[in-house]
């Protein structure tokens, strides 16, 4: 039986849907852009990982390389999105010398930006010492954060800000955090992450992110939860097709991927893991049947 989708219903449409290298961390590049491709998307969020293209060794050739694969596969880089929570980068961090230098890594990750013909370079707030006051990592995130965007804003590249969970960040981990850090921040070239499972976590929805953000949101990583975790559709109780309704009846223009790694599993077998979330999503794209 073919079901197709009925007029008149709000969709978000497939040109919409962009790949990513999340669950493919454990396999050469060469052979997952071909794969991403073969999903039917031209474009990427390009997870910042080793061995793909981390921060300690994206070095001109490997950059240069990236960029090759890249375009050999007809693959667009969306955004570059630097591991930021696992990697000892923290632009809030504590200790000086090692926020200085995560600063600076991003600061290079914009220029990275530029050179892969990317639209935004995808930031978080880092994390301060639990032991001191939250005001302290605060200040200090927005100063890196001026510090990053001033430098990106330089390089013709956008950038993405994304609250994290409370067990990744005491910064920045709900919408109106994040709504305080853009203004402290006040950056021109800043716009907004939606995640659907930190925003469940934080107890926000998706009117409040439209609420306060409006056409800022820009890039939307949809994931499932219990409700923590970043898991396959399916393998956790949030409900994400209320979400693309919602996104969808509001006129959402942006992009919007998976982000699965919640089990170890989801990387032993990457392609069924993005299959199984493709099926759960095509529903809800206005180009989509669905045979059975």
């Amino acid at each position: 039986m073919t079901i197709t989708i009925m007029p008149g219903v709000p969709k978000l449409s497939a040109t919409q849907l962009i790949g990513a290298n999340f669950s493919f961390q454990h396999y050469p590049f060469e052979q997952v852009a071909p794969i991403i491709r073969g999903f039917g998307v031209t474009e990427i969020e390009l997870w910042g990982i080793a061995p793909h293209l981390d921060l300690f060794h994206a070095d001109a050739a490997r950059v240069a390389r990236v960029k090759t694969i890249l375009e050999d596969n007809g693959l667009s880089t969306w955004c570059f999105t630097p591991e930021q929570v696992t990697y000892p980068i923290n632009i809030a961090s504590g200790d000086a010398q090692l926020r200085r230098d995560s600063v600076d890594r991003l600061r290079h990750a914009a220029e990275i930006c530029a050179e892969l013909g990317a639209r935004y370079l995808l930031l978080t707030t880092g994390r301060g010492f639990e032991s001191a006051p939250r005001d302290r990592a605060w200040a200090d995130a927005v100063e890196s954060l001026r510090d990053i965007t001033g430098h990106a804003q330089a390089c013709g590249i956008r950038c993405l800000l994304e609250p994290l969970q409370r067990v990744e960040t005491n910064v920045v981990t709900n919408a109106t955090d994040l709504s305080h850090m853009l203004a402290d921040v006040a950056s021109p070239v800043m716009d907004v992450v939606l995640d659907t499972v930190g925003m469940a976590t934080a107890g926000d929805t998706v009117g409040d992110y439209l609420r306060l953000f409006g056409d800022r949101i820009a890039h939307v990583q949809l994931v499932d939860g219990t409700p923590a975790g970043h898991l396959v559709w399916g393998d956790g109780n949030l409900p994400l097709g209320t979400y693309l309704k919602q996104l969808a009846a509001a006129g959402y223009r942006g992009k919007l991927t998976f982000e699965p790694f919640g089990k170890g599993c989801y990387a032993l077998d990457p392609v069924k893991t993005w299959t199984r979330c493709l099926e759960r999503l095509a529903p809800y794209l206005a180009c989509a049947t669905e045979t059975a």
